[in-house]
């Protein structure tokens, strides 16, 4: 896996430099995260997911060159739950770059349904 234990990806599907990126996460019912997140209903905490993006995100960027991390979203929209057994594909694209911070989308599905949009992902160089 690409990054920490719960804000991470397992492989790459696609990258072209300075454009996007789309990478899949497997969501395993062994994430100790859905002990206690809604342990009637197993569910993958939206933070957990956001910070997924920002790791697709990330290696977008760093591709490059530099080491960057998110440091916030806007418009972000949750439409359906993402629980065990889930593949999330992630799909990140670049807005706009400076020195100082680049701007990205990005959309989540599971099965082709999006769950998760962000209209703005602002990642800062660290």
């Amino acid at each position: 896996m690409f990054g920490g234990h719960w804000l991470s990806f397992d492989r790459m599907l696609e990258l072209e430099p300075g454009k996007s990126a789309r990478a899949i996460r497997n969501v395993p019912s062994t994430l100790d995260i859905f002990d206690s997140h809604f342990p009637r209903q197993e569910t993958m905490p939206g933070v957990l997911i956001l910070g997924t993006m920002g790791k697709v995100a990330k290696a977008l960027l760093e591709h490059d060159g530099g080491v960057w991390r998110l440091a916030g979203g806007g418009a972000i929209g949750f439409r359906q739950w993402v629980g065990p057994g889930d593949q999330l594909e992630i799909s990140v694209t670049l807005k706009s770059r400076s020195e100082q911070e680049a701007i990205l989308s990005a959309e989540v599905k599971v099965d082709g349904k999006l769950v998760t949009r962000a209209r703005k992902l602002r990642m800062v160089p660290e």
